[in-house]
């Protein structure tokens, strides 16, 4: 079959709300009901989402070679070979026992990346964002200001409390899961299954710029060492520091090799850009190789590593390149939003937060 041309990119592909300011605002002041208060609770700053680290690794990505025009775009223009930093994470943010189990998210941060910057873009890095699951769970910003405002009523609530309710979403995601459906909402309630982070697939979930095109990214686990743990789920039920264990473990002998795949959009009603909870489906456009990451076996909770990426590191889908630039609603607000976050956690750990420096 053959494929419609990949949409080129022009600002026309984004709509823009009118009430996205006044949002973001909202945004930012029920961040800062989270931040505070966890703040406060542990006498240290952390992230206002995906809190809990599992695991910080140190690799290698490297660009294809001879990609066809296309999927030559941005960083992946030039083959070559970057040092990379992939932070393993749960999306809540407050840390929490690993029986309450939430979605996974990676975030890849790419270094010494040439190219024009995106504005208030630091450093020479390229950063993705992602999630284990294809869509996002609320259209646009002030349906998930309401999701927020809801998570944030629950932070520093009874721990005990939210592991009987992540039990229960886990029961009605299952059910819902064998008649085919499933619910990012429950997921993300804590209704996910407890699974291992190194066996996801991981994707961006809101599409990018990719240079003259428009596309969404995924990062597939494709060596035996991580895929033997796809699906794998771990229990939790009397290590509240399971997942961190469990990959701790898996990597001191592990050799990880994730495919960086790039899903071009090719029918802007079929894919479209303003609304992230439509899965662009792969037979309309399938996922297409452009990079590898290999990290070789490590101590994935080495103290000098999680100092440096976790505490003075921010990951933020506005850090990197023009040719990559964030589109659509959900990602325009998350422009102030992950700096309102990390300047919170910078003042008050009076750490500075930097891109990191090739070397």
């Amino acid at each position: 079959m053959t494929l419609p041309a990949p949409i080129r990119y022009s600002p026309a592909v984004e709509d823009r709300r009118e009430d996205e300011a006044e949002v973001v605002h909202d945004l930012n002041e029920t961040f800062d009901t989270i931040l505070k208060t966890t703040a406060e609770d542990y006498g240290h700053a952390v992230r206002s989402v995906h809190a809990k680290a599992h695991g910080i690794l140190e690799g290698t990505l490297k660009v294809a070679d001879g990609l066809p025009p296309d999927l030559a775009q941005g960083l992946f223009a030039t083959p070559g070979e970057h040092r990379v930093f992939l932070r393993l994470s749960t999306n809540a943010g407050d840390i929490l026992p690993d029986a309450i189990s939430l979605p996974r998210g990676l975030a890849l941060k790419i270094l010494d990346v040439e190219g024009e910057r995106l504005p208030g873009a630091d450093g020479r890095t390229q950063d993705f964002v992602m999630v284990n699951g294809p869509v996002f769970q609320t259209k646009n910003a002030k349906q998930f200001l309401g999701n927020l405002k809801m998570l944030a009523g629950t932070t520093d609530r009874i721990e005990g409390t939210k592991e009987v309710m992540s039990t229960v979403l886990r029961g009605v995601n299952k059910a819902l899961q064998a008649v085919g459906l499933e619910s990012p909402k429950i997921q993300s309630l804590g209704g996910a299954p407890n699974v291992d982070p190194l066996g996801e697939t991981y994707y961006s979930v809101t599409p990018f710029r990719y240079g003259d095109h428009i596309a969404k990214f995924s990062l597939v686990p494709v060596s035996p060492d991580l895929t033997r743990h796809t699906g794998q789920e771990i229990d939790a039920s009397d290590r509240p520091d399971a997942i961190r264990e469990t990959v701790q473990a898996e990597m001191q002998g592990a050799v990880g090799i994730w495919e960086f795949r790039v899903q071009l959009c090719r029918d802007l009603d079929k894919q479209p850009v303003e609304d992230p909870t439509v899965e662009w489906k792969e037979e309309d456009s399938p996922f297409q190789t452009v990079a590898t990451i290999t990290v070789g076996h490590q101590d994935s909770w080495d103290e000098d590593r999680v100092r440096a990426v976790n505490e003075e590191m921010r990951f933020s889908t506005w850090t990197g390149l023009a040719a990559h630039q964030p589109l659509g609603n959900i990602n325009r607000a998350r422009r102030d939003t992950y700096r309102h976050s990390s300047d919170f956690r910078q003042g008050f750990n009076r750490c500075p937060i930097h891109e990191p420096a090739e070397r």
